[in-house]
């Protein structure tokens, strides 16, 4: 795993990521950026924030932390934070090893960000980690499609997509999220089943009080 190369990857990728990306909201992912922040509540953190497309998106009570790979990709954010006013703390940093203590987090989001992260398993896992106990995982990102056809076209162009620019088309995120314990709240899936978006919960305690890391399976 090449994390430099990546890192590069995406600071070059950023002068043209919001106009590319946005084509895609409108014809693919339409209102899921809103369902997604909407759903964030308490202290949140975004993992793979980028350009900070989400940001107008948040509760104005949410308490908002964005890491991303790219600094470039940051450098946007906080200009578009800044244009919104808006107070947000951004970080440089890897999905694979999120640079917070466990439990820290009420909310982490993570939108169009699990499909290039090269070991989305060990992203999720973390995500999990600073998650406390009854938290919210909220996840958005094209998986693979429901029928046969579709996944074998999205085949065929992962053998172009993942060696240019390390974006899947196959993960399934949900099934990761359910073995580690989480309860599944929210979930739809539409345009062929390419896009799915879910909210799951973190368990607590049998007894009702926060988990200790001893008590989550």
């Amino acid at each position: 795993m090449d994390q430099a190369r990546w890192q590069r990857y995406w600071d070059r990728k950023s002068a043209t990521y919001d106009r590319e990306i946005g084509a895609l909201d409108r014809r693919v992912f339409g209102d899921s950026r809103h369902w997604a922040c909407s759903r964030a509540t308490g202290e949140v953190l975004e993992v793979a924030v980028g350009t900070g497309l989400n940001l107008p998106h948040y509760p104005a009570t949410a308490v908002l932390t964005g890491l991303d790979l790219s600094e470039q990709m940051l450098a946007l954010a906080r200009s578009r934070a800044a244009d919104l006013g808006r107070e947000v703390t951004l970080r440089q940093g890897t999905a694979h090893a999120l640079p917070f203590a466990d439990a820290s987090f009420d909310t982490v989001v993570c939108t169009l960000g699990l499909c290039a992260i090269p070991d989305h398993e060990t992203a999720i896992a973390e995500m999990v980690r600073v998650l406390r106990p009854g938290g919210r995982l909220v996840l958005l990102d094209h998986v693979a499609g429901s029928s046969r056809l579709t996944r074998g076209v999205q085949w065929l162009l992962e053998r172009i997509t993942v060696p240019m620019a390390g974006e899947h088309f196959l993960r399934r995120p949900l099934p990761l999220v359910e073995a580690h314990g989480l309860t599944v709240e929210q979930r739809e899936r539409f345009k062929l089943g390419v896009v799915e978006r879910l909210v799951a919960r973190k368990p607590v305690s049998s007894s009702g009080a926060p988990a200790t890391p001893h008590d989550l399976p």
